[in-house]
C-alpha cells in the first residue's frame, strides 16, 4: 500500500511539474481562447489526478497523459459544436504532430513523442517521407504538394493517408538496430581486371565501412531499404542514396523494392574449409617448387643460358621466378573453365571477390601490378610486378606505371636510354628500376627474352629434362587435387544467385583456391627466400622483350 501511495504521489508530482504548462498552450491553441484555455486545461488535471488517485499506474505516462488531454478536448469541442480537428486514435494526430491549420510541433509536442516522430521519419520510404515533411513539418498544403512533386492531388491525400498509418504503427513499437549498426564487420577484397574505371572503381567503393556492411548484410540477403538502414542504424534518406550509388557502380543488384550484392563473398566457413584442407600439403608443395626452379636454373647455368637477364642476382631474382612457376602452374591445373571480365562504367573491366573474416593465418597477401595502356594506337609493355605486403615491400615501388614510363622502361631495357625524354628517365631511377651507368641507363629488375620453357628445355640433357619433368608432374598432381575441392567447396556455399552465374561462381572458386602466398610464406620460413638491407628494392619486377 505504502509503495503504491509512493508511485502515486511520484507521478503527480511529475504531472505538475513537467506537464501542466505544455497542457496550457496545448488547451490555448484549440480553443483560442485565454480562458477557455485555463478551464479545459484544469478539467484534463483533474481527470488525470482523479485518475491516479484511484489506482491507474499507466505503462506510458506521457502517451496517457496526451491520451487524456485529447479525449477531454474532443468532449469540449463537441459541447461548443466547433470541431476543429479529428482525433480519430488512428492516424498520426494520436501524437498532436500536427494541427492542420497551424503548425504546433515546436510548441505542443512532448519532447519523447517528437523524437518518435524524428525517428520513424528516418526510416519511412522517400515516397511518403517527402510528403509527410512537407505537410507535417513545412506547412504545405495538399495542392503545393502535388505540384512541386507532379503528382496528383488524390496520390499525395493516399500517401498522405498511408504515411500517417505507418508513423503510428512505427511510433507504437520498439525498433530495435541490428548488430552492424554498433558492430560494423570487415571483409577483405580481391580484384581481378583489364581496367579499372576511371574514376577509381572499384577500390575507391572497397575501403568504406558503410558499403563493406552493406555488402555483407544483402549478400544472398535480399533485403529493402528499411531492412539494410534498421541494421546498418543508418537514416532512409541517406541510406537510398548509398544504394542508387552502389547500384549505379554494378556493385549491387535491385529487383523490385530489393537489393542484393552482385559479387561473390567467400565466407567464413568455405575459407576455413579451404585453408585446412591445404595446410597439409604446403611444406611439400613449397619442396617442390623450390626444387624446380633450382634445378632449372642449375642446368641453364650448365649450358650457358641466362633466362632471366643480366640485371638482378639469382637470390633477388627467386621473388619473381618461385610467383610465375606458381602462377603457370596452377593455372594449368586449375579446372577448365572460361571466364571473362564484367564490363563496368566509366570503362572499367574488372571483376572482386570478397572475403568474411576467418581463422586462417593472414598470410601477407601478394598482388601483380603492370600498367595500364592508354590508348590503342600506342604499343603494349609487357611489365609486370608481384607486389608483396610481406614486410611492406609493396611501398618501395609506385603501385602502377603510366604508359609512357613503361614504354620508357622497355626501351631502357632495349638499350635506346638515349632515345628517352629525361622527365621519364629521372622519375624511373627515382623509384628504383633503373640506373644511370657510363653509357646511358640500365634496367635493374628481370628481362626475360620471350622464350619459352620448352625452349630451354631443348638444350638440356635428358636426365636433366627427366629429373624436371618428374617434379613438374607432382607439383600438378597436388595443385589438381586443391584446385577441386577448392572449387567444389567454394561453389556449394555460393548463393543461388551467384552459383547460377557461371562467371561470378569462377571467380569465387579461383580466388579461394591455393594462393600464391601460402608458398612465398613457407620458403620464406624455410630460408629459401631472403629479405634483408642487401635485397633489391624492386625484387618483384619483370618484363618480357
Amino acid at each position: 500500500m505504502i509503495q503504491a501511495d509512493n508511485m502515486r504521489d511520484r507521478l503527480i508530482k511529475e504531472f505538475t511539474e513537467n506537464y501542466m504548462e505544455k497542457l496550457f498552450y496545448f488547451c490555448l491553441k484549440k480553443t483560442g481562447d485565454h480562458y477557455e484555455a485555463e478551464d479545459l486545461t484544469q478539467d484534463i488535471a483533474l481527470q488525470i489526478i482523479t485518475s491516479l488517485h484511484g489506482g491507474t499506474v499507466p505503462t506510458s505516462f506521457s502517451a496517457w497523459v496526451w491520451q487524456i488531454a485529447r479525449n477531454r478536448y474532443s468532449v469540449w469541442a463537441a459541447r461548443k459544436h466547433n470541431r476543429n480537428e479529428s482525433v480519430t486514435g488512428s492516424d498520426i494526430g494520436d501524437y498532436e504532430i500536427e494541427d492542420e491549420s497551424d503548425n504546433i510541433l515546436s510548441e505542443m509536442i512532448h519532447a519523447e513523442e517528437m523524437s518518435l516522430l524524428r525517428r520513424e521519419l528516418a526510416f519511412i520510404k522517400s515516397d511518403y517521407r517527402d510528403i509527410v515533411v512537407a505537410y507535417y513539418i513545412e506547412s504545405k498544403s495538399v495542392r503545393e504538394i502535388s505540384s512541386s512533386l507532379s503528382l496528383p492531388e488524390n496520390t499525395v491525400k493516399s500517401r498522405l493517408f498511408r504515411a500517417r498509418e505507418i508513423l503510428k504503427e512505427g511510433m507504437d513499437m520498439a525498433r530495435e538496430f541490428g548488430v552492424r549498426s554498433y558492430k560494423p564487420e570487415e571483409v577483405d577484397f580481391t580484384c581481378s581486371c583489364n581496367s579499372f574505371g576511371d574514376k577509381g572503381q572499384p577500390w575507391n567503393v572497397l575501403t568504406h565501412k558503410i558499403y563493406k556492411n552493406i555488402f555483407l548484410e544483402a549478400y544472398g540477403n535480399p533485403s529493402t531499404a528499411e531492412e539494410l538502414s534498421l541494421e546498418l542504424g543508418i537514416a532512409i534518406p541517406y541510406m537510398e542514396d548509398e544504394l542508387d550509388y552502389l547500384t549505379k557502380q554494378t556493385f549491387l543488384i535491385k529487383n523490385a523494392d530489393k537489393y542484393e550484392t552482385a559479387f561473390p563473398i567467400v565466407s567464413k566457413n568455405a575459407r576455413e574449409k579451404v585453408w585446412n584442407y591445404n595446410y597439409r600439403v604446403i611444406p611439400h608443395l613449397t619442396e617442390l617448387f623450390t626444387k624446380l626452379i633450382d634445378n632449372f636454373t642449375a642446368a641453364c647455368n650448365a649450358h650457358g643460358i641466362n633466362y632471366f637477364g643480366k640485371y638482378q642476382s639469382y637470390e633477388d631474382a627467386k621473388w619473381v621466378l618461385l610467383m610465375r612457376a606458381f602462377d603457370k602452374l596452377m593455372y594449368s591445373a586449375s579446372p577448365d573453365k572460361e571466364f571473362a571480365y564484367t564490363k563496368r562504367p566509366d570503362h572499367g573491366q574488372w571483376d572482386i571477390v570478397g572475403y568474411q573474416k576467418s581463422n586462417v593465418p593472414d598470410i601477407p597477401w601478394i598482388g601483380l601490378h603492370g600498367c595500364p595502356k592508354e590508348r590503342e594506337d600506342r604499343p603494349a609493355v609487357h611489365f609486370q610486378q608481384f607486389k608483396y605486403k610481406y614486410k611492406n615491400i609493396m611501398k618501395n615501388t609506385p603501385d602502377y606505371l603510366s604508359h609512357d614510363e613503361a614504354l620508357t622502361l622497355k626501351s631502357v631495357a632495349e638499350g635506346k636510354s638515349s632515345e628517352c625524354e629525361e622527365y621519364y628517365l629521372s622519375r624511373l631511377a627515382d623509384y628504383g628500376y633503373i640506373v644511370k651507368t657510363d653509357s646511358g641507363y640500365e634496367p635493374t629488375f628481370i628481362v626475360f627474352d620471350g622464350k619459352s620453357s620448352e625452349e630451354y628445355l631443348a638444350e638440356f640433357t635428358d636426365s636433366e629434362k627427366n629429373s624436371i619433368a618428374t617434379t613438374v608432374a607432382e607439383i600438378r598432381r597436388i595443385l589438381k587435387e586443391v584446385s577441386e575441392y577448392a572449387y567444389k567447396t567454394t561453389a556449394e556455399d555460393l548463393p543461388a544467385a551467384i552459383a547460377s552465374n557461371e562467371n561470378m561462381c569462377v571467380f569465387a572458386c579461383r580466388d579461394n583456391a591455393f594462393d600464391r602466398c601460402y608458398i612465398l610464406d613457407q620458403a620464406l620460413n624455410n630460408g629459401w627466400l631472403k629479405y634483408d638491407e642487401h635485397t633489391s628494392r624492386v625484387i618483384g619486377a619483370y618484363m618480357y622483350l
